[in-house]
């Protein structure tokens, strides 16, 4: 039940956000691709603070990217592949959502996005704030993410990346 509520809160507010874009399609968003570094404080089980490495690749003339996260803090690192779709709120700012799969590299050992392998969804906000420094922030839900536990993970992270 609790998982059930919380996917549809989630899914409720990417779809609210994501039609602001959508419908604000004239807006130019950012297509940097960036790699970056900041803060990641887990808000389950804890609240494991620990870092993140994150990086984006726009997929040319679409909506999508691919994108690369590491979470590390505590006894291991949580290592992410994930495509999003990425919607134009304002200029040089995006929301993006999206999904992929969180790979513990010692599974059992806290990270800031639970302690197993599992699927992970992603929402954020990314913006260019000068020439070549992007801000991002996203919160990222571990499903199924705790070794002997059916519970969820979440995530927040924040940093700042490097254009190229």
């Amino acid at each position: 039940m609790k998982l059930t509520k919380l996917a549809g809160s989630f899914l409720a507010v990417a779809s609210i956000i994501l039609s602001a874009g959508v419908a604000s399609a004239q807006t130019a968003g950012t297509n940097a691709n960036y790699i970056g570094a900041g803060v990641a404080v887990g808000a389950t089980s804890g609240a494991q603070i620990g870092g993140n490495i994150q990086g984006r690749y726009a997929v040319p003339k679409t909506p999508v990217s691919v994108r690369g996260s590491v979470l590390y803090g505590g006894d291991a690192a949580a290592i992410m592949p994930i495509v999003t779709y990425d919607a134009p709120i304002a200029k040089n700012t995006n929301v993006y959502f999206g999904g992929g799969y969180s790979f513990v590299t010692d599974e059992g050992q806290k990270t800031p996005l639970g302690n197993q392998n599992s699927p992970v969804v992603t929402l954020g906000i990314e913006s260019e704030v000068s020439n070549n420094v992007i801000a991002y922030g996203d919160t990222k839900w571990g499903i199924d993410a705790y070794k002997n536990s059916d519970g969820d993970a979440v995530s927040f992270q924040a940093g700042l990346g490097y254009r190229f």
